[in-house]
Order: C-alpha cells, then structure tokens, then sequence
C-alpha cells in the first residue's frame, strides 16, 4: 500500500479509535440529539462526570475531527462537526441509530439542564444550585 494511503487509514482508524470509549459515545450521543452547541458544564451534568474527564473525552473528539470547539466569553461550546465524507456520515448515522434507551438517563438528563437556558443559552455552570434543584 501507498504511503498516502496508510496515512488515509489513520484517520479513520482515529475515528473509530475515538468511538471506542463508552464516554466518548454517550458525549456523542448528547451531541447528535441535541442538534446545536452544547457548553461543557451541561455534557457534564447530563453525564454526571467529573469536569476534567469530560474535557478530556472531548479533547479526543476533537482531535479525531467529530467535534468542534467554540468559546462563547468564559464558555466553551461544542458540536458536532459536519461529515466531510459519506465515512463520517455512516459513522454520525450508526452512533445515532444505537438504540435510545441505552441513553435514556442521559437524554432525560440533558433535557433538563438545558431548560436551565436563558434566551437559548447557557448561564449557568458546574455545581450550580439551579442544576442542585
């Protein structure tokens, strides 16, 4: 095989690398349900995982080019990346047809924290009373 073509591989090898860890996959799935950015303290929330595990799992998926990192003032958003080839298309469409109920605390969860939004957008972050409600 090419060069080139080994160096092709490596980026989907990353891929599924990246949608190895069961973490990574339930980040994935908030992503994809909610269609729209996502600040790191409502991930973590939904997740009930320390802050610094969910940084770390989206630093992954970021690097394996499945999410986008934005800063919005002292938030950081993320999303999912838009496919660039049918690859990625088949990898979004498989991670959003594994079956729901598998992530239904998560989801529940998620609905929740993002009803804490104002004007569509988070304010409030880690540890808050609000979300303590």
């Amino acid at each position: 095989m090419h060069k080139s073509a080994y160096m092709n591989m490596d980026k989907h090898v990353d891929i599924f690398k990246a949608l190895s860890d069961n973490t990574r996959l339930r980040i994935m799935r908030l992503l994809i349900h909610a269609g729209r950015e996502l600040c790191v303290c409502e991930i973590t929330d939904s997740l009930q995982e320390s802050h610094y595990n969910v940084s770390r799992q989206l630093k992954e998926l970021k690097i394996a080019g499945l999410v986008r990192e934005q800063k919005a003032g002292r938030w950081v958003l993320y999303s999912i990346l838009k496919a660039k080839d049918k690859f990625q298309k088949f990898i979004l469409h498989a991670v959003e047809n594994i079956p729901e109920d598998i992530f239904i605390t998560d989801l529940q969860r998620l609905k929740i924290r993002l009803s804490l939004r104002k004007d569509g957008k988070c304010v409030i972050g880690l540890k808050s009373k609000e979300w303590g409600k």
